[in-house]
């Protein structure tokens, strides 16, 4: 069975551009569904990017909804990120000298990887980020830091088709 680890844009662009929460909330439901039984997470690293409202999420029906208890506990990976494999992701995937500034561009993504990078025959990282293979350093994304480090990736509509989402989808009974 994969896990998708879902990149914190993932949520961001679903909320502001297709599937709003005002509009489509059985998108969201659905979504907290797949959490509890385990088929989708997020790093809390990347959980808190947006629940906290940083970089370009302001607090909003999305920041809201993260801040459940239940929505949070649902979510959140429960494991710690292994140093070493941050490091390894770090220098596979953007480059092994990367200064202060550059890793500040560079955020929270190899967290995202290396939790992805420690079962990479079950992990799946979820990202809307497209690939750009002539970046370089703290420019390069997701899906080419993925592949770097062997990781398997995917955009949030194959995650959707593998899953199974349709707007049809009813909650089971509990």
């Amino acid at each position: 069975m994969k896990l998708y680890l879902l990149d914190a844009n993932v949520l961001i662009t679903a909320n502001r551009e297709y599937y709003s929460m005002e509009m489509v909330p059985v998108f969201w439901e659905w979504l907290l569904h797949m959490a509890a039984q385990g088929r989708v997470k997020m790093p809390i690293e990347t959980l808190e990017e947006v629940r906290d409202g940083q970089g370009k999420v302001k607090k909003d029906l999305l920041v809201n909804w993260l801040n459940r208890a239940d929505v949070y506990e649902a979510l959140l990976l429960k494991e710690e990120v292994d140093p070493a494999i941050v490091a390894q992701v770090i220098d596979k995937g953007y480059a092994p000298d990367l200064d202060e500034t550059e890793l500040e561009e560079v955020g929270r993504d190899p967290f995202l990887i290396a939790y992805a990078a420690a079962d990479v025959r079950t992990r799946v990282v979820v990202s809307i980020e497209v690939s750009a293979p002539a970046k370089r350093r703290a420019n390069r994304r997701v899906p080419d830091v993925c592949r770097d480090n062997d990781v398997a990736v995917c955009n949030t509509f194959t995650m959707l088709r593998e899953l199974g989402f349709t707007t049809a989808w009813i909650k089971p009974p509990v």
